[in-house]
């Protein structure tokens, strides 16, 4: 698929992620799970919303080390257990855009809890690194901290000083605000008081010269706590961006977004590289958008449509004989476009076939929801937002179970009518969408040469 007036070779050709004039914006979230029916769509779209080039993944519970596409055109790179019958803990992964992935010079998965990947730049001799990590608690015996900061230190060691080096994800570190035999990797700004992963992740930053992004910046407190407590009452900094002091000008911010909401406790951290500290106005161009049309299924909303529409209608005759083409054409255009938006709004991301309007009608109301526990001021607020939160997750878990075993039981009634018709050809075509259309594995590393 190539984009309007971009030709097919152009379309393979490879790209460059960092520049000098535009700026690349890469976030790290611990979401809890991607063993999860939807929830990679949910994922996909928080990230094209926060315009996100590169997105690390934490506690994904995915097995293996694979490569693969999702059906909204992003490629997602992860590393789990190896093992056979191994359980669904832990993993790491990097989601990519499509601009991102044509950068993307090679990625090695380091085990469960590490990945690594590396991405060409506009400069022909810098090459991008990103580490994504996901550490152990603070509560895990000393051996298998001691574990993954070997592994982390083997994989920071392989990347060429020359190099623009990004450590991110779940350290379960609190750095805090004191930065006394640290200045040179940490600033004044962190949150809390440091603990025993705090110290270790401090110790390996200033080993590797990594400067520690979350505390350079100042913002308020809710622009730095990275996980909430269920009972929201307790907020730590957890999760870190980390760029080598080399490159420590071309961090331009590091903060928390709490708008996303994927139904995790940990929010989405964001950080904007640029090489140099030059603004750059956006071009402004005209896009033509994409209205959700799978609403229009519904009668309600059908029937909503059709009356916003008709209202929008009755300007027309108030135009008159005397109005030329163009002014009726105008109103025409803006009665339909202003009801399009107002009832079914701009679709944002393809979907799967499978899921209904209510189901993505329910994780608008529930992203809505989470807007209203962040908002709240007081305890009592909060609390009652929190259990309207948690009750809109159950609401989207059950409808997304529906939708999906509806799909199945349809899909099983076609094979068995095609198979009682003798049409062989559309029983395969059925069997593939039940059996899952899966790309093979890949070699998680990629030869330069």
């Amino acid at each position: 698929m190539t984009q309007c007036g971009e030709s097919r070779k152009e379309a393979t050709k490879p790209r460059n992620l960092l520049s000098t004039r535009k700026t690349t914006r890469l976030g790290t979230w611990n979401v809890r799970t991607m063993y999860e029916a939807v929830k990679a769509l949910q994922v996909a779209r928080e990230m094209e919303g926060y315009q996100l080039d590169i997105l690390g993944l934490c506690e994904t519970r995915w097995t293996n080390a694979e490569e693969c596409q999702l059906a909204s055109g992003e490629t997602v790179l992860y590393s789990g257990h190896l093992e056979e019958n191994s359980p669904h803990t832990e993993g790491v992964g990097i989601l990519l855009s499509t601009h991102a992935k044509r950068a993307l010079i090679g990625w090695k998965a380091e085990g469960p809890r590490l990945i690594s990947d590396e991405f060409r730049s506009r400069k022909k001799d810098i090459n991008l690194h990103v580490i994504q990590g996901y550490a152990p608690t603070n509560d895990k015996d000393q051996d298998v901290k001691e574990t993954f900061y070997k592994m982390l230190q083997n994989t920071i060691e392989q990347v060429r000083r020359k190099d623009i080096l990004i450590l991110m994800g779940d350290f379960n570190a609190k750095v805090g605000s004191d930065n006394v035999g640290f200045e040179e990797i940490m600033g004044k700004h962190g949150l809390g008081v440091r603990n025993e992963n705090g110290e270790l992740f401090a110790e390996i930053c200033a080993t590797n010269g990594l400067m520690i992004g979350g505390t350079v910046f100042p913002h308020k407190q809710t622009h730095k706590s990275t996980w909430v407590s269920p009972d929201q009452q307790t907020e730590n900094q957890i999760d870190h961006i980390c760029v080598n002091k080399k490159f420590r000008k071309s961090m331009r911010d590091v903060r928390v977004y709490r708008g996303a909401d994927v139904a995790s406790d940990h929010h989405l951290l964001i950080s904007t590289i640029q090489l140099k500290l030059k603004r750059r106005q956006g071009i402004v161009n005209n896009h033509r958008y994409r209205y959700n049309v799978e609403f229009l299924r519904e009668p309600s909303s059908r029937e909503e449509f059709n009356v916003a529409v008709k209202n929008r209608f009755q300007v027309l005759e108030t135009l008159g004989e005397d109005s030329s083409v163009e002014e009726t054409w105008e109103a025409t255009k803006e009665g339909w476009t202003t009801g399009c938006q107002e009832v079914l709004g701009k679709r944002k991301r393809e979907h799967k076939p499978w899921i209904s309007a209510t189901t993505l009608r329910k994780i608008e109301e529930r992203k809505k929801k989470k807007d209203q526990v962040n908002r709240s001021k007081t305890r009592a607020a909060k609390a009652k937002a929190q259990e309207e939160y948690t009750k809109a997750i159950k609401e989207v878990k059950v409808s997304v179970r529906k939708d999906k075993r509806n799909y199945v039981d349809d899909l099983a009634r076609g094979a068995e009518e095609a198979a009682g018709a003798g049409n062989m050809r559309g029983l395969y075509e059925t069997t593939k969408k039940l059996a899952g259309r899966y790309k093979n594995a890949e070699v998680p590393e990629k030869d330069k040469e």
